[in-house]
């Protein structure tokens, strides 16, 4: 099986998911677009090459649906010959669709592939597209369902995290993201978004809050008590899965959790053939990828699981991993997985992540992976390993190596 190798990685600033926020007015194909267009220019490539372009996006109706890659393709003038196909796997629908770019590659199917996602959260809500996992009574009661916010205080209870731990994550997490920022760490990858008359509109992403410390955090109402303990009563359903917890200790709210943001990213992997014919430098090849399910009423447990699957599909142990990369979906996702991988702090998310920056669901995967991939050249460092959590109990990795 031929080799993958990653050429390049973009990504938008996070906007912030309201209406007030800087990419409101930008709509999700012109996000799309524009970090298409970012990946062409930079590369002196005839997009006649890229076969195929695989875009995540988890709400896939109205302005994001028809296919948005398919349509992005057309309006940031690409061949007329490039492919284009929308896939959802939650959370970690980026990186699935970065995985689903260089399996092309490595099976033969495609020579250059473009991985990514785009998610416009402040015009297409998180949730508004349904389906039979919350909305139908029986598929609900069958599969225990509740909240990710739900699962995500169980962890915490379940694996003996405070109040405390999570807000120090975030102020941690605030933190390293503002000092990246400051040392121009994000610099090689951002695009920054124009409007439809050329303007940059957004440059630095916009929801971090590097004042926060923990007498801030303290003061903010745990976001998930209602809904667990009174209606719908969602703890209920949850201890039914796991009697052993006496009951669900609600420590998560907005300040520890992923924030709501628009944006996009866009990753290009090829061939070693294809690199030579222009000249393109890799800048990694990737290792080892995949997904696993996960048990799925606690739902935010699958990337510990997964770590160990793609390590194994490797040859690899976690000592063999520089840096980790894991989606901040709740702070307890994150010390939840350093504790089962006996993972140190200074380790994982060493730029921040999306307690600070945000969580545009589709792109996310493909922008940590870009992010994780600057570390390792500003750093000189060789391995990384990228996670995420998945919604309905799954966790999706990779693993990529420096050239």
């Amino acid at each position: 099986m031929a080799e993958a190798y990653i050429y390049d990685a973009v990504r938008t600033p996070r906007g912030r998911g309201k209406a007030n926020g800087s990419l409101h007015e930008i709509t999700p194909i012109q996000l799309a677009t524009q970090v298409l267009q970012a990946v062409r220019d930079r590369n002196p490539i005839d997009t006649a090459d890229v076969d195929d372009v695989v875009l995540g996006c988890v709400a896939p109706i109205g302005e994001q649906g028809s296919d948005i890659a398919r349509v992005a393709v057309l309006n940031a003038d690409y061949a007329e010959t490039t492919a284009g196909v929308q896939i959802n796997r939650f959370c970690a629908s980026g990186l699935e669709a970065t995985n689903m770019a260089a399996a092309k590659v490595m099976a033969g199917e495609a020579e250059f592939a473009i991985g990514g996602g785009v998610e416009s959260m402040s015009r297409i809500p998180m949730g508004a597209d349904g389906g039979a996992w919350a909305m139908d009574p029986a598929v609900a009661h069958k599969l225990y369902f509740a909240p990710q916010g739900i699962g995500a205080d169980l962890i915490a209870t379940k694996y003996g995290f405070s109040r405390d731990d999570v807000d120090a994550y975030a102020v941690e997490s605030q933190k390293r993201a503002a000092r990246s920022w400051a040392e121009g760490r994000f610099a090689k990858s951002i695009v920054p978004v124009k409007d439809v008359i050329g303007e940059v509109v957004l440059d630095r992403d916009e929801h971090m809050r590097p004042e926060a410390d923990m007498q801030s955090l303290g003061s903010l109402k745990a976001s998930f008590t209602d809904m667990g303990e009174t209606m719908p009563g969602f703890d209920a359903i949850a201890l039914l899965k796991y009697p052993e917890v006496e009951r669900i200790n609600h420590v998560h709210h907005a300040g520890n959790s992923s924030g709501i943001v628009d944006g996009a990213a866009a990753v290009l992997v090829g061939s070693k053939a294809m690199g030579e014919k222009y000249g393109l430098k890799p800048r990694a090849r990737i290792r080892a990828m995949g997904s696993i399910g996960s048990e799925p009423t606690i739902m935010l447990t699958g990337p510990e699981f997964v770590a160990q699957k793609v390590l194994k599909r490797a040859g690899m142990s976690k000592d063999d991993i520089d840096l980790f990369e894991l989606n901040e979906a709740f702070a307890s996702v994150v010390l939840r997985y350093m504790q089962a991988l006996n993972i140190p702090h200074d380790k994982i998310n060493v730029n921040g992540g999306a307690i600070a920056m945000g969580h545009p669901l589709g792109a996310t995967g493909a922008m940590i992976l870009g992010t994780v991939l600057d570390e390792l050249e500003r750093t000189g460092k060789g391995t990384a390993l990228i996670n995420l959590c998945v919604g309905a109990g799954m966790g999706t990795g990779t693993i990529i190596e420096r050239i």
